[in-house]
């Protein structure tokens, strides 16, 4: 084979490895190409070799031989049993330096396990999230890489070149070391799982008024233009506007009502629970998923169980704009707790990892690129670079935004709630937020209960140390050391 020619290189080119390997040879990187099937590489080069610089191989060999050194490979196979297999097949064929990249979506304990393993060997193992999609794979995604600093150095570079940019800045930076990339990804999908739920309610609630969907496509795109602007604001209209051409029906009411998921915020709730971290809107989301596929308990209870008809009142325009301004204001205000949420629990595995993830940078990078992108992400970005934030809901100019819309907020969780429509999104968001706000909780009187049947003990609110009741017995109290 000839002189090694090609800076970086993707294995696994299904249409997320495709799309980022033409997005590398757009920007001037000699891309190496690999898949499992050889027809992949050939179809690549035959329809979009004119893009830019590509080096076909027929073998893992041939392919890592290609590379100059130190040897950057992106695997873009799906998660798990695919993806190790592949790196055991990478590493005898690699030297002491080389990267290793994992740009699927990789549970970040796997991470870690590989991390780990890899740096027995001398290389590096960076686990990257990349979102986007398949359009931002190809135009420039959102990149959230982990790995060793070293590694960021030799890599970086070329990741922060094929990224969205903001406001000329890249959104893709170095995170930590071994998992943190991929953690950092993980709570994004869990953010986009409450994101969506959030709008599907207001949908659900604004129909529940007699609007039809293009007139709810047509609040979203204004709200598009404001305080919501967003990515998934923007499709939202652009769902709702579709009509299908079968029935004529707008599509949002020939889809069944079942919503799928893959994992990754099962991944978010499951992972909080075990920091100790309450992410009540992404845990709702997953439910509410769960529950709309759960053909058995739907089917049982409808028309069997009483309520109200789903109709919600708003007669008259002026009662229609009124409601249309409150959902608005509910979904701000709910998409704010469920960042708030989202990025306190990256907080927590960053201290309990050990590694030193900056929230700010995280909003930062997700300003482009990503499926959560949003205008209100750099309010988010400048709040926690200017201050030492213990939750997102104080910083000043959210704390306000928060201030100016709960009423609105408010009377969407009344309004749904007597018309049996359900919003576990914006009443979980609302309910964390009455939580965290309170002076004092009933909190006190579950740890009495615990102490009652368990002897659990307590701590008192005027002096130190955990005390117990003897309930059984004259009802005394005792210290306990």
């Amino acid at each position: 084979m000839s002189t090694p020619s090609a800076q970086i290189g993707v294995t696994g080119l299904a249409v997320m490895g495709r799309n980022l390997a033409r997005n590398l040879a757009r920007h001037g990187h000699t891309v190496a190409l690999n898949n499992r099937t050889q027809a992949k590489v050939d179809d690549l080069v035959e329809q979009f070799g004119d893009e830019g610089s590509f080096v076909a191989s027929s073998s893992l060999e041939e392919f890592v031989a290609s590379l100059e050194k130190p040897r950057r490979i992106i695997i873009m196979v799906k998660a798990g049993g695919p993806t190790d297999a592949v790196i055991d097949q990478l590493v005898p064929l690699l030297e002491a330096g080389d990267i290793v990249v994992d740009g699927g979506n990789a549970h970040f304990e796997d991470t870690r396990r590989r991390e780990a393993a890899l740096r027995e060997h001398d290389l590096h193992f960076v686990g990257t999230g990349i979102s986007g999609g398949e359009v931002g794979a190809l135009e420039g995604p959102s990149i959230m890489p982990g790995g060793s600093k070293e590694s960021y150095a030799a890599l970086g570079p070329i990741l922060e070149s094929i990224a969205a940019q903001v406001d000329g800045e890249p959104c893709c930076a170095w995170l930590g070391p071994d998992g943190a990339g991929h953690f950092v990804k993980m709570v994004h999908n869990g953010i986009e799982y409450a994101d969506m739920q959030f709008i599907a309610e207001a949908y659900d609630l604004l129909s529940g008024a007699g609007l039809t969907a293009g007139e709810v496509a047509d609040a979203f795109r204004e709200w598009n233009s404001g305080d919501l602007d967003s990515f998934l604001v923007e499709i939202t209209a652009q769902v709702l506007d579709q009509v299908d051409a079968e029935t004529g029906k707008p599509l949002v009411e020939v889809i069944r009502d079942e919503a799928e998921q893959k994992g990754t915020g099962r991944w978010t709730v499951q992972i909080a629970l075990e920091l100790g971290v309450p992410v009540s809107t992404i845990a709702e989301a997953v439910f509410a998923r769960a529950t709309s596929g759960d053909a058995a308990v739907r089917k049982a209870s409808r028309g069997v169980l009483s309520g109200p008809d789903r109709t919600v009142s708003a007669e008259g325009s002026d009662a229609r704009r009124r409601l249309v301004a409150d959902v608005r204001a509910a979904l701000w205000a709910s998409k704010v707790v469920a960042y708030a949420q989202g990025l306190e629990q990256i907080r927590a595995a960053s201290e309990a990892y050990d590694w030193g993830v900056d929230v700010a940078t995280v909003a930062r990078i997700w300003r482009g690129g990503c499926i959560i992108r949003a205008a209100l992400l750099a309010q988010i970005s400048d709040e926690y670079a200017s201050k030492d934030l213990a939750t997102l809901l104080v910083a000043p100019s959210v704390r306000d935004g928060l201030a100016e819309r709960q009423d609105g907020w408010r009377r969407v969780v009344g309004t749904a709630t007597s018309a049996g429509v359900p919003v576990p999104g914006f009443s979980a968001a609302l309910s964390y937020y009455d939580t965290v706000r309170a002076e004092r909780l009933p909190s006190a009187l579950i740890q009495g209960l615990r102490d009652n049947f368990g002897a659990h003990t307590y701590h008192r609110t005027d002096r130190d140390g955990a005390f117990h009741t003897l309930w059984a017995e004259d009802g005394r109290q005792v210290s306990v050391d």
